[in-house]
């Protein structure tokens, strides 16, 4: 009997430990040991989706007035006011959580003869205006940048087209000298109006609004089946 005893009590204790170095291996995973925070991955760029090849956010080439902005996330406030019955500010997290997200596949072509194939991810900009409140004597829509670059649409433009003011690219955060915090995605319009640095967003009811290239003259329209370039007396 003894040597039954015996026998019985180093299976229970095998069948213990296992039990304990589970839990321990199960925590050791889940990064709670000492105090130890798992080290977050690096997010890789797509280079395809939904079947469509996209460029890399390598493939641009830098054209800005002043150069690659790097704005304070800490600091940075997007404003919406002019033409509105209710001015808006907000930092980068009540932007990003505080509308819904939309993606999409859309070509930037520029001017100097080279183009890029990205997947944006981003706010709807017509939902941000909304929540402003539009007011009907507004015409046009100014964007102003952190480097003081400024450009303009039609407010039918904007309200009446999915146009996204994007922060992600291919699936990563947009890289600063890409427009981060925020770049808006002109779609059919030449890339001098796909605006980066975005700070504020003013309504206005200045039908002949030219912004910083279109002032020296670039086509304020910018529609990619036509010239970006027009004669100015």
């Amino acid at each position: 009997m003894k040597r039954k005893f015996f026998t019985a009590i180093p299976a229970a204790v095998i069948v213990l430990a296992a039990a304990i170095a589970g839990i321990v291996f199960s925590i050791n995973r889940a990064g709670f040991t000492g105090g130890v925070v798992p080290e977050e991955l690096q997010t890789v760029e797509v280079r395809e989706y939904e079947g469509k090849n996209l460029s890399s956010v390598n493939d641009f080439r830098e054209n800005s007035i002043k150069g690659p902005q790097y704005v304070d996330i800490a600091t940075y406030e997007l404003e919406v006011n002019g033409l509105v019955e209710k001015p808006l500010t907000f930092n980068y997290e009540e932007v990003l959580e505080g509308y819904k997200h939309y993606e999409k596949v859309v070509r930037l072509d520029c001017v100097e003869g080279w183009s890029a194939n990205i997947l944006w991810e981003g706010m709807l900009v017509r939902d941000i205006l909304n929540d402003a409140g539009v007011l009907p004597e507004t015409k046009t829509v100014i964007f102003h940048a952190y480097d003081g670059y400024t450009t303009s649409f039609p407010v039918d433009y904007i309200m009446n087209n999915d146009i996204i003011m994007a922060y992600k690219m291919n699936e990563i955060t947009m890289p600063a000298e890409r427009g981060y915090p925020f770049q808006l995605v002109a779609e059919s319009k030449w890339g001098y109006k796909w605006i980066k640095w975005i700070t504020r967003i003013e309504l206005s009811d200045n039908e002949h609004y030219r912004g910083y290239w279109e002032s020296r003259g670039y086509s304020n329209d910018a529609d990619l089946d036509e010239g970006f370039f027009e004669f100015m007396p």
